[in-house]
């Protein structure tokens, strides 16, 4: 009785345990909770920056990242020199630009994922400036034109292996070559829309360090297959490469993307802080300037803009982006097929 009672005891549990790996999503989370901040020393919130000896003439310092850095870098000088501004622009990362941002030696950083519950420091303001869908990407010989949300997912997975598995590319008999640049595994949105962590991508996965390196692996592969935004594609791509439909749709149509229909995108977002006065103002205007200069330029810049996405019904909280139109913010759901 006691041996049967264990054995029907662990079966159970088995199957328990095997249905609930069935459940979990494959999609990560799109958002943090805007309510919560982390917690630093009595009076850090007060502090002022600091940017060093090297700047320390600067009217602002900002941080852009390897996203931000193409598409606004020249705009924003343009900006400074318009209005008198003795403007430092530093390049790096979301990781640099959070960095900075805990030692407060800038004005401003910028990010191409939501904020990650550690990047929500006291008296920490994100203003959101715009998305980007994340194309799925491959080598312009592969006669695959189109693939469904599914199938991306058993791409990068490693459950489809070979291109003749797809119907469109019944007649290129290569391996999959998957390529990623799987950054910021800590922050919500970005590639864990494809996959919620790094443990869901197959063995055969490739993982590139800079987007210029990813996008030139895929043109010169002719079975590789990456994700990356229509705009960082077209600034690097050195071999030939095709953008693919998913779910019959281009990641370049603005329109389809704010409908909040794309499964895979990126927020941008640049930061202020509440008690910056008088640069607070200033790093408010140039947010509000760079806001509509993708307002006027969403289409050359494959970005959706902040007037498209509220009009899509995408919720925000004073001016962070925190919910996509269906309400998915701070929790799991279902991957779409």
């Amino acid at each position: 009785m006691t041996y049967k009672f264990f054995y029907g005891a662990a079966l159970s549990l088995l199957i328990s345990l095997s249905a609930t790996s069935q459940a979990e999503p494959l999609r990560g989370l799109s958002f943090t909770s805007p309510e919560s901040t982390i917690k630093m020393p009595p009076g850090w919130e007060l502090k002022s920056v600091d940017y060093g000896e090297k700047v320390k003439e600067a009217d602002l310092v900002i941080s852009f990242g390897q996203q931000t850095h193409p598409a606004l870098h020249k705009i924003t000088e343009q900006y400074a020199r318009e209005h008198n501004l003795k403007l430092v622009i530093q390049s790096g990362t979301c990781g640099v630009s959070a960095g900075k941002l805990l030692r407060k030696a800038i004005d401003s950083g910028t990010f191409c994922c939501p904020p990650g519950s550690k990047d929500r420091l006291p008296g920490l303001e994100y203003h959101t400036v715009a998305i980007s869908a994340l194309s799925v990407f491959v080598n312009a010989e592969n006669p695959v034109s189109e693939i469904s949300t599914h199938q991306a997912r058993q791409i990068f997975q490693g459950k489809i292996r070979n291109w003749s598995d797809l119907k469109s590319g019944s007649n290129f008999e290569h391996k999959v070559r998957p390529h990623a640049r799987l950054h910021c595994k800590k922050r919500p949105g970005h590639w864990t829309l494809l996959l919620k962590n790094q443990s869901k991508f197959g063995p055969t996965l490739k993982e590139i360090g800079v987007i210029p390196d990813l996008v030139a692996k895929v043109g010169q592969l002719k079975d590789a297959v990456s994700i990356e935004t229509p705009f960082m594609i077209e600034t690097y791509q050195k071999g030939p490469v095709k953008i693919l439909k998913v779910d019959g749709h281009l990641p370049t149509d603005i329109d389809y993307v704010a409908s909040g229909k794309y499964p895979f995108y990126r927020t941008y977002s640049m930061t202020t802080w509440s008690n910056g006065g008088k640069k607070r103002e200033q790093v408010v205007k140039l947010v509000r300037f760079l806001q509509a200069y993708i307002e006027n330029h969403a289409e050359a810049l494959s970005m959706v803009p902040v007037s498209k996405l509220k009009q899509a019904g995408w919720e925000f909280k004073k001016n962070e982006l925190i919910a996509e139109p269906d309400g998915s913010k701070l929790a799991h759901i279902p991957p779409r097929h």
